[in-house]
């Protein structure tokens, strides 16, 4: 068989994602501090961007109006214990709980009812003038003393409690191993061999730094911290001692182990627990100059003079940026060669196509905020009870997107309503079947049932798993056992055996 070259025309069609495509779906993805620090990288490069720097108003979108009726009520959202160096308080009842993850409470919030119609427009507008740009925004009260960090309030009592050279260096490079809780995360060892000293000497100063203030500092572990709290207090008993050096066995609700080894009864073990509830297990969390990242909602929905929803883009993530047109054409008209020129245009491309960008990208997460809204509607009104199950196809579906899109849109987004701020993937939850064959059920919504339910549990009749099951299905919920469960042990709540021992031991101490 001979072989020979030929020449042939073939037409085919084929997707190509271009570097400016790419980086418009990233765009979609950017959380508000990834897009600022995005755009600051853009107006670096390209000297024809600039950002805005007197509000403007921006043209208004206005989207068809939507009635739709309203139904659902609030979420609340716990933060456990993590790690024997960490305790966090968020939304605990005041009932005195004897697990680790509860033993320093806060308040839960409360919530507001809205109106149940919808209308969904885009109404952005800049922020104000960034502060320190002069003018009447200028305001003596914002200036503020720069905070007293863990290390400067130590330093203070090192200089008064050591006197001798080697001990003040010594007691400085131990400030220097303090993590942010206050604990001591260094090695005596290797610090006695740097300074030449002996590590007796390097233990008696730790031991020296633990008696600063705010009690629990210096402390190696969790056990350590609570017991110079406890020192300090004239409350480290030989009971609780042993309750402190048994942490383990509180955190599995061993409370017959406990009194065994401590030696007390029921009311006195729970004493001591309250004690122990009262102690600080960061105790220098309050000198952290790291400040926490604050939530800054894309979305906004409110509810409008007429009675519907709201639902606008918060113009503190619109960040606006200027085309400089003039500079462009000053600046060509001056260009020596075909290089400066050919730079030139494709720096106006490049921010011409940002600016598209940024515009699709607000229009975007605006029409899935929208949809979302007028999907959940009844959880506006009335709360997570009334959360309906929804994926992003449904959502997409909705608005004529690909779902990846919607993925994309979702993620790291938030929305302010006036039941809190919820990040645009919580109201995508899975669909658990009706039992009677209606409509089915929010995962999230089952979660929180199981929640009351259990908290309004009584001493003589705590709930089983099968139990609620069984209440769940008479309601129309068909769940599995196993399922029950895993939604528990996701909430951090005890197994029936477990709530039973405690909520008798707190009825018995009542009483």
């Amino acid at each position: 068989m001979a072989l020979s070259a030929k020449l042939q025309l073939r037409q085919s069609q084929s997707l190509v994602m271009t570097p400016q495509l790419m980086q418009s779906i990233r765009l979609l993805q950017f959380t508000h501090a990834e897009l600022e620090r995005f755009i600051d990288d853009e107006i670096e490069r390209n000297p024809l961007l600039d950002r805005a720097e007197t509000p403007d108003d921006v043209a208004t979108d206005q989207f068809p109006k939507i009635e739709t009726q309203g139904e659902a009520a609030g979420q609340s959202n716990d933060d456990w214990f993590e790690g024997e160096a960490g305790w966090s308080s968020e939304a605990i009842s005041e009932k005195l709980d004897t697990s680790l993850e509860n033993l320093f409470p806060d308040d839960p919030g409360t919530v507001e009812h809205v109106g149940p119609e919808l209308a969904m427009q885009w109404k952005s507008a800049s922020p104000g003038a960034a502060p320190g740009g002069g003018g009447d925004g200028f305001d003596m009260e914002d200036m503020a003393a720069a905070a007293v960090t863990l290390r400067d309030h130590v330093g203070e009592q090192v200089a008064f409690a050591f006197a001798d050279p080697v001990e003040r260096l010594v007691a400085a490079e131990l400030t220097d191993w303090l993590d942010e809780a206050g604990y001591f995360r260094g090695d005596a060892a290797d610090i006695a061999e740097r300074f030449g000293v002996d590590e007796a000497f390097v233990l008696a100063m730790l031991k020296g730094c633990q008696a600063f203030d705010p009690a629990g500092l210096f402390a190696r572990d969790l056990a350590e911290c609570l017991r110079i709290q406890l020192a300090r207090r004239d409350r480290l008993d030989p009971a609780m001692a042993v309750l402190v050096d048994n942490l383990e066995l509180l955190a599995r609700r061993d409370f017959q182990s406990l009194r065994r080894l401590c030696g007390v009864d029921e009311e006195d073990l729970l004493a001591m627990l309250a004690e122990i509830r009262a102690l600080d297990p960061r105790p220098g969390g309050a000198f952290a100059v790291g400040a926490a990242d604050t939530v800054v909602p894309d979305v906004e929905v409110r509810q409008a003079a007429d009675g519907s929803w709201a639902v606008e883009l918060n113009p503190e993530t619109l960040p606006r940026v200027l085309v400089d047109q003039v500079y462009f054409a000053q600046v060509t008209g001056r260009a020596k060669d075909a290089t400066e020129r050919n730079f030139l245009a494709e720096c106006l491309q490049n921010a011409n196509w940002l600016t598209r960008s940024l515009d699709q990208r607000a229009k975007t997460i605006l029409k899935v905020a929208s949809e979302i809204v007028r999907q959940q509607d009844a959880f506006l009104v009335h709360g997570v009870r009334h959360l309906r199950p929804l994926n992003l196809r449904t959502v997409a579906d909705a608005i004529s997107m690909h779902e990846s899109t919607v993925s994309r849109v979702t993620a790291n987004k938030y929305m302010l309503t006036p039941r809190g701020v919820f990040e645009l993937r919580y109201f995508f939850t899975a669909a658990i079947a009706s039992a009677e064959g209606g409509d089915a059920h929010s995962s999230e919504a089952v979660r929180d049932r199981i929640r009351q339910m259990i908290e309004e549990e009584k001493p003589s009749e705590v709930l089983s798993d099968d139990a609620i099951v069984d209440i769940l299905k008479k309601d129309g919920v068909d769940i599995a056992r196993r399922t029950i469960a895993k939604y528990r042990e996701a909430m951090n709540i005890a197994s029936s055996v477990q709530r039973r021992r405690e909520k008798r031991a707190l009825a018995g101490l009542a009483g």
